[in-house]
């Protein structure tokens, strides 16, 4: 029922601030269009029935699986959208899984050395990460790995070195999130009685560490990482416009630059979609990571 609410709302959301992005008709018709040529695009388009009736027609597509036709591709905006996606689903993903196999790591590490040289290097990236604009680190990165050093490509996806700067830009700020939010509670479990008992028992540091007390940690970071997938696969806008990576951030651009309001409502109804699917994964997950955890 949540969901579908929620995917209601967008797209009412979505419709209103489609339209007010610009009017399409300019886009496509020339500088010297008579009123005649303007009221004929109008009618093909749709934009001369009554917004609520525009917008009913749009629903009825939607649940139909149409999402129109794209005013700058000319073609079914499904297919357009079909192009793009593997190429944001591989940039979301990889850079998801950077910033938890980064942040988890440091994040416990921090934890377990409180107070030491690591853990201030820690509080140090978590405090760069998260003050960085991802534009600006974007430029950085270029400029010292791809035009300086000249390892991986400036922009494009092509070889596999192609996603390793873009998907850096991306998750870095959940790197330091992740770091902070492990630290945080991984303090918390370590300062509990059953971790000391076990330590009094004799358990192996590491068991009790990255075992019993990670796991019982994990609820918050698990939460944040259910946030953090649907951003990584929807929020891609700057990282794929600063790398030019094909995917649907920057064809959200394109679309919202040409007024091509039928792939940018889309788009957004697509992102939305991802965003809740990777909600409820996470909501799978925590009845593994905490059996005490019943959904009614």
């Amino acid at each position: 029922m949540t969901t579908a609410v929620v995917l209601l709302a967008v797209s009412v959301i979505i419709f209103v601030m489609a339209r007010l992005t610009g009017d399409p008709r300019l886009a496509i018709l020339d500088d010297h269009f008579t009123m005649e040529q303007y009221e004929e695009v109008g009618v093909v388009l749709g934009l001369d029935k009554h917004p609520i009736e525009q917008y009913f027609i749009f629903m009825k597509s939607v649940f139909k699986g149409d999402l129109g036709r794209s005013i700058k591709e000319r073609r079914p905006v499904k297919d357009v959208i079909w192009e793009r996606i593997p190429a944001t689903l591989h940039l979301g993903l990889v850079a998801f899984v950077f910033s938890v196999l980064v942040g988890v790591p440091l994040g416990v590490l921090s934890s377990v050395k409180r107070g030491s040289i690591l853990d201030q290097i820690g509080k140090f990236v978590a405090l760069i990460g998260q003050s960085a604009p991802s534009f600006w680190l974007g430029i950085m990165l270029i400029f010292l790995f791809a035009v300086r050093l000249e390892w991986v490509p400036p922009s494009g996806r092509g070889d596999w070195n192609s996603v390793i700067l873009p998907a850096i830009t991306l998750g870095w700020f959940s790197v330091a999130a992740n770091l902070r939010l492990v630290r945080s509670a991984m303090l918390e479990v370590l300062d509990s009685e059953y971790i000391k008992l076990s330590r009094a028992k004799g358990v192996p540091g590491r068991t009790i560490i990255w075992k019993h007390a990670l796991r019982n940690a994990m609820i918050p970071p698990l939460t944040f990482a259910g946030v953090t997938l649907g951003a990584m696969i929807t929020g891609s806008l700057v990282a794929e416009t600063v790398f030019a990576w094909p995917g649907l951030g920057q064809l959200a651009v394109q679309a919202l630059q040409a007024s091509d309001y039928p792939l940018l409502q889309g788009i957004v109804i697509i992102f939305t979609i991802m965003f809740v699917v990777a909600s409820l994964l996470v909501d799978m997950l925590y009845v593994y990571i905490n059996p005490r955890i019943r959904y009614s």
